[in-house]
């Protein structure tokens, strides 16, 4: 299987499906396209000749593309249904379709304002974002709702008990959260810490902050490369 993804430090959504497919040993090769969004680019032509959408992620496997995120986790749950992408009890199986349908298709304030940028320190940029803009806090107030229920649920270590899907899906809030400097109760602070030690988000992490490749129309808060935060775990 080969899964396309976009530049690591900016592409959200590619680091879903990647680090779910790494930490539960999947076997894949990457290929990684640059983000270039003019007419004509290398980026379209290279994935508009997998997928009619246009954008990344997307999953080959033997030559059958699965594009979206969502779908291509539950293309991975059913190619391989003993490597826990979903949870095996039916009712918290559904709680987490819930928790990654709720993250695929809202949280928009949060995408908009507070975009993925490993590679940085914006902990002075949060803070006055929460304080302007109330769907920001909103978003925000969700996910501690979110992370605090599933994991009094499941009593931990991660959303559902073992490191899955749902895991995979808040790994770029958990980002954000960070580079950020978004406030969350000190009950979830040790969780996020086991979410970037986890071991195929800290690979992505390292390869976001590896690549050095300065994207001015990612960067709404930057006009040159910044300092990279120290990562915890």
């Amino acid at each position: 299987m080969q899964l396309i993804v976009g530049n690591k430090n900016y592409s959200s959504w590619s680091m879903r499906p990647w680090v779910l497919m790494k930490a539960l040993g999947i076997d894949f090769q990457e290929r990684v396209v640059r983000f270039d969004f003019t007419p004509d680019s290398a980026f379209y032509r290279e994935i508009g000749a997998v997928t009619p959408t246009g954008k990344v992620p997307v999953l080959i496997d033997d030559g059958f593309a699965v594009w979206d995120s969502l779908a291509i986790v539950e293309y991975l749950a059913d190619r391989f249904p003993d490597k826990g992408v979903w949870p095996r009890d039916a009712r918290q199986r559904a709680r987490a379709r819930c928790l990654c349908a709720e993250m695929h298709s809202g949280f928009g304030q949060m995408r908009s304002l507070c975009v993925m940028n490993i590679d940085s320190d914006l902990t002075s940029v949060g803070p006055r974002l929460l304080s302007t803009e109330a769907g920001l806090r909103k978003d925000l107030a969700r996910v501690v709702e979110l992370w605090s229920d599933a994991l009094e649920a499941s009593g931990g270590p991660f959303l559902f008990g073992a490191f899955g899907a749902a895991d995979a899906f808040f790994a770029p809030v958990v980002m954000r959260v960070t580079r950020y400097g978004l406030p969350v109760p000190e009950a979830l602070k040790p969780y996020i810490d086991r979410v970037q030690s986890a071991p195929g988000v800290r690979e992505w992490i390292a390869d976001a902050i590896a690549e050095k490749d300065f994207l001015d129309f990612e960067e709404p808060y930057r006009d040159v490369s910044g300092p990279v935060p120290v990562l915890k775990g």
